[in-house]
């Protein structure tokens, strides 16, 4: 249940009380009900179980919505069929999340979940075969010379730069996201997203974290160093309207 936007109410000034300027404003009153039934930014079990609820919170009925890593669909399976108009597509259907075939503006929610770690053995993201032979990190496929976690990243940072052109004013693009450590130095990647989404305008607007169930799993270990990861990120961010000086800015350049 969504609580309603509180309403601020002026005091009332009764006989013999000091004046407005001195009386203190603290008359607030909330309309909505007390409730515990609420999205709340953690959550332990599975992305479509979470997800949905992020779509609840951020994503309005009625909107154009771009996933651009679909996959298999699993974080739409529990989400309303009517709720959005939603656009599918990923590497196995030919589109290219870092170069959209479209329009600028066209779209109202963008959703990115391309595979968040480099992959040194084959198998650090079971989930995400469709992807790993098409965005091939390690060797640098996905980035030109860059590899290992810098090509992750810019996987995210392209495909954020596109997300930016598709998306209308206050579009919401929703990315999910994992850190690691590479090359044993603790990389995280969340932060790293967000610092450089806002340099492109983006404001983060939320962030959840998805706690696995169970326990990570690791095949070989001499000594532990670092933390097992068992959590993962959803990150909102929203593309704003210019401001109004940018806008005229604009129009006298043309």
């Amino acid at each position: 249940m969504r609580m309603e936007e509180l309403t601020y109410l002026e005091p009332v000034i009764e006989p013999g009380l000091p004046t407005p300027s001195k009386q203190k404003k603290t008359a607030r009153v909330a309309r909505g009900v007390a409730t515990n039934e609420l999205v709340h930014s953690a959550h332990i079990g599975n992305n479509d179980e979470l997800f949905p609820q992020i779509v609840q919170l951020h994503i309005p009925k009625g909107a154009r919505v771009a996933d651009v890593t679909y996959g298999r669909g699993v974080f739409w399976r529990k989400v309303p069929k009517d709720h959005c108009e939603l656009v599918a597509s990923d590497a196995a259907t030919g589109t290219d999340c870092r170069q959209l075939p479209y329009e600028d503006s066209s779209f109202d929610g963008v959703v990115l979940d391309p595979p968040y770690m480099h992959t040194p053995g084959g198998t650090a993201h079971q989930g995400h075969q469709n992807f790993e032979t098409y965005y091939r990190n390690n060797g640098g496929e996905a980035g030109g010379e860059k590899k290992y976690h810098e090509a992750v990243l810019d996987l995210y940072y392209r495909a954020g730069q596109e997300a930016w052109r598709v998306l209308r004013d206050e579009g919401v693009f929703i990315v999910k996201c994992q850190d690691e450590v590479c090359a044993n130095r603790q990389r995280l990647t969340h932060v790293e997203l967000i610092n450089e989404y806002e340099k492109y305008g983006f404001y983060c607007k939320d962030l959840f974290v998805l706690v696995r169930n169970g326990k990570p799993g690791v095949s070989r270990m001499l000594k532990q160093v670092h933390a097992r990861k068992n959590h993962s990120y959803f990150l909102v961010f929203v593309k704003p309207k210019p401001k109004r000086s940018t806008q005229r800015k604009s129009q006298k350049a043309v």
